[in-house]
This record gives structure tokens, sequence and C-alpha cells, in this order.
């Protein structure tokens, strides 16, 4: 039985803070930042966590190795969106957890050639974690923050360090079957 990780209060707080850089603005704005940067650093793969980062990075014409979306914004659903270029891969992983499926999927999708959409049923703020982990180096992470603009995580060996320490700090229990 593989492990899950679950959020505590402690780390949860710590996640408030952006995890990377924080580009403010509407979505017009961060959008076209974004695609400044990615022009300006080339990175050698682009990673989107969350639906509403996942659409705008979409409608820029920013290309995604992979997408991690659940059909949500601000826990509200939202109409699917269907990214035709990716490969769909469904997994479930609950609010506040991060579950051995979610992390699977992840790893497999950066380590193989094809774009991936991995459609999350539960949610996926946390996974930003498991993608800045597994992303290669260089590579840029994006998410969103709430109610101010987006964070763009570069993976470096600092990042994921940091992204390790989180991890140890929150509670593990075993799924069930």
């Amino acid at each position: 039985m593989p492990a899950v990780y679950v959020v505590t209060p402690e780390v949860l707080s710590k996640l408030k803070e952006p995890f990377g850089t924080l580009i403010k603005g509407t979505s017009k704005e961060t959008g076209k930042k974004l695609k400044e940067i990615v022009e300006k650093e080339k990175p050698p793969m682009v990673i989107s966590v969350g639906d509403a980062v996942s659409r705008n990075l979409n409608k820029n014409l920013i290309s995604t190795h992979l997408l991690v979306t659940d059909n949500k914004s601000h826990r509200r659903k939202l109409h699917p969106q269907s990214f035709q270029e990716k490969n769909l891969v469904k997994v479930k992983n609950p609010q506040g957890t991060i579950t051995q499926e979610a992390i699977t999927a992840i790893r497999e999708a950066l380590a193989g050639p094809k774009q991936v959409h991995v459609l999350v049923e539960g949610e996926e703020d946390l996974l930003t974690l498991i993608a800045v982990l597994y992303a290669p180096e260089n590579a840029l992470v994006v998410y969103g923050q709430p109610h101010t603009g987006v964070v763009v995580v570069k993976a470096t060996p600092q990042k994921r360090e940091q992204a390790e320490k989180i991890l140890k700090e929150m509670k593990t229990v075993k799924e069930k079957d």
C-alpha cells in the first residue's frame, strides 16, 4: 500500500506564500508576461498546475508539456475544458492530499515525449510540489496565486530541495485499497 501525503495546518500556512516568482495582474497581463518569460528563458518545458492558469497559457499559445487541472477554480466547478493536443490521464487526488496515483501520473508525463493533461478528481493544488520535484532542470512550473496573479517556479536543485522539505513536513498515511 503506497503512502499518501496529507497537508497539515503548519504546512498549509507555509504554502500560502508564493513558492516562486509572483507575477501580479489580470489574466491578460499575466499571460503577456508569461509569454515574455518563456520566449526569453526558453525552458525545456512548461508545466501548468491549475485550471485558470492552464486556460490562460493555452489562450496565449504557450506550449505546455503537462497541464494538471481539476475543472474547478476557487473551489467552484468550471465547464470542462479539453486540451486537444494532450493525452488525457485521469487520477484521484482528494483535497489536502497527494496520492501515489497522482505522483505516478506526473512522473510518467514528465519523463515521456507526449504532451499530457492530468485531470484530477479532487484537488490539484498540492501537485505543484510534485511537478517541481520531477520537472527537468530549468523547466518552468506555473500555478495560480488566488486573487493576485500567477507564480512561476524554475525547477532547480534548490527548489527541488524545498519541495522535498515541504513533503517531509506533511503527514504520511497508507492509502486505502
